[in-house]
Formats: C-alpha cells, structure tokens, sequence
C-alpha cells in the first residue's frame, strides 16, 4: 500500500468525519447517518493501515477519529458519579462478598494463631525474657505505660494519617502479592498475628488483659476484618493463577486482577474509617463501653454492607471486575 496515496484518497472522509464529531450533539438526523457510515469506513482504513502500512502519523489520526466516533455511536458517557455509586454499592461489595470463603478462613486461621502465642507468651517467663528485657517488658505493660500512650503520643490528625498509611500498604502487599503463589501474605498475616499476640501476652503476664481489649477493639475489629479481607483476596488471587479453572490463566489473572485492583480503593476507605477511629476513639476519654461500642458498630456496620449489599450484587452477577465494555477483548483460543 503507498500511504500517501492512501490518505489523498481517503482524507476528505476524514476531515468530513472530524467535522461532525466537533458538532457534538448538533447534528441532523441525516448528519448522524453520514458520522456513523463515515466511522465504519473510518474504522476499515484504521483496519487496512494497520496490516498494511502502519504508519505512525497516519495511525495516531485515525486512532484519535475511531475512538471519538466510537463514543459518539455507541452512547454517552456515564458521569464519574455514577460510576463511583456503582462500585461502592455494587463492585466493591460484591467482590468482598464472592471472597468470603477465602478471608474468613484466613481470619479464624490467624485468631487462632494469636491467641495461641499468647497464651505461650503469657505462661512462659523464659518467653518473655527472650521478647525483651524486663525493665523494658515494665515500660510497656504498666499503667500509663507504653502500651496505652502509644494511641496518643501524636497529635490525632497526623496519628490518624499515620496508621492509615501502614495499614493500606500491608492491605496492597497482601493484595497484589498474592500472585507469588501467596507467601508474601502468609508472611504479612503471620508479622501481624505474632504483633497481636505477643502484645496480648504481655499484657495477660502483667494481669491487664483488660486493658489490651479494651484498647484494641475500638478500632481493631474494622481494622483487622480488612487486613483479613485484602489477604483472603491475595490468596484468592494467587490460586486463580494455579487454577485458573475452565478459563485460560492469562484471562483469570487479567479478570481477577482487576477485581482486585478495585478492592485495593474501596479498602482503604475502610481502613481510612478505622484510622479516624484508632486515633479519636480509641485514646479518647469516654467509658471503655462506648469506646468498644463504636468499634462495634463500625464492624457490623462493614459485615452488613457486605452480606446484604454484597451478596444481592452477587446473585445478580455482579463480580467486582470492571465494566465490559472497559474489560478488554479476548484472544479467541483454539478449543
């Protein structure tokens, strides 16, 4: 194919093309006929460039024409608004929801698991020495000790900022890199059960247990359900690439990533609500009752949203991957 010979023959279709889609919506019912002829044979010459002469200046114009006529055609766009309703009223949701089985078995898993170290830290004197020295064991677990002021030892904005950062970076390692066949977030989930339960211990050795609890509930209910939701996706993740099932593995790794992707956002609100409530709750004056009510509420807040929303968006087919029409086209395979 010449390709200047190509676009002298063809370029007054395009131009004509360009023109109407500047029009926007003041077209003529007659104009709309020729927009929508003139992007089909747009669309062919794109085709015909690409197989045959795929020249860049030419590729660049009629990619830019195409996909403009494209969006013309096939209907407006929906408003970013809208798009957001969805995902927090049905994506995010959902996608918590179909990964129930993963993260509520990684939860019972890891509960386990810290009660168990701290029921061995808090019978073993040895085991604590090990952990640290007892001077440095006192300072943490007496009243006012190290323990209770850790909630406060910053103003509560920046504290608050603070926790939330750490807290969405352990929720995206367990996430993404539940690909590499999930020890990355075995190794998350373990820093995070031994944190728990050596803590618990200590404090259980010092005889205030109920201080622990009383402390870590407010704000560690919210917050640990989404560390175990971002890990049982992780893990969810990595097994759809060992067993992609009836689908082809790069097409599960590319469906379930996105989902994935998506959890990512909608867990760092969650984490974001768990961070305001670890640093004004959590340290704040009011009765040990109410502080670990709030926490309460804020957790059965998060499960009712998934098992009802969630599980509603579900049933209607609803997978928490994006828009198909944002999804990408797939390769056809040989059956």
């Amino acid at each position: 194919m010449d390709v200047d010979l190509f676009v002298v023959a063809h370029r007054a279709e395009w131009d004509r093309l360009g023109e109407l889609l500047d029009r926007g919506r003041r077209l003529r019912g007659a104009e709309a006929d020729e927009l929508i002829v003139l992007y089909q044979r747009t669309a062919t010459h794109l085709s015909m460039v690409r197989s045959a002469a795929p020249d860049p200046a030419v590729l660049s114009r009629l990619s830019s024409l195409v996909t403009r006529a494209r969006s013309a055609v096939t209907g407006t766009h929906n408003p970013a608004w809208r798009e957001v309703g969805l995902f927090f009223a049905q994506r995010f949701p959902a996608a918590v929801y179909r990964s129930r089985r993963w993260w509520l078995s990684t939860a019972l898993a890891t509960i386990v698991v810290s009660a168990l170290l701290a029921a061995w830290v808090a019978s073993s004197a040895q085991v604590q020495a090990s952990i640290a020295a007892p001077e440095q064991v006192r300072r943490l677990t007496e009243p006012g000790g190290e323990f209770e002021t850790y909630y406060s030892s910053n103003p509560a904005g920046s504290f608050a900022a603070q926790v939330w950062t750490n807290n969405a970076w352990v929720a995206a390692t367990c996430l993404f890199f539940g690909v590499l066949a999930g020890v990355p977030v075995f190794l998350a989930l373990w820093a995070n059960a031994a944190n728990v339960g050596v803590s618990a211990g200590l404090m259980s050795a010092a005889g205030r247990l109920d201080i622990f609890f009383g402390l870590i509930t407010p704000h560690g209910l919210l917050e640990l359900t989404a560390v175990f939701v971002a890990a049982g996706t992780g893990l969810r993740l990595g097994w759809a690439v060992l067993n992609p099932g009836p689908r082809s593995r790069t097409v599960a790794l590319a469906q379930e990533g996105r989902a994935t992707a998506a959890m990512a956002l909608g867990l760092a609100c969650v984490l974001l609500v768990s961070g305001v409530i670890e640093a004004f709750v959590t340290p704040s004056g009011l009765p040990t009752w109410a502080r670990i009510g709030i926490g309460v509420l804020a957790e059965l807040a998060f499960l009712s949203y998934v098992f009802v929303l969630g599980r509603r968006a579900a049933r209607r087919g609803v997978t928490g991957d994006v828009d198909a029409r944002f999804g990408g086209d797939v390769r056809p395979e040989a059956g």
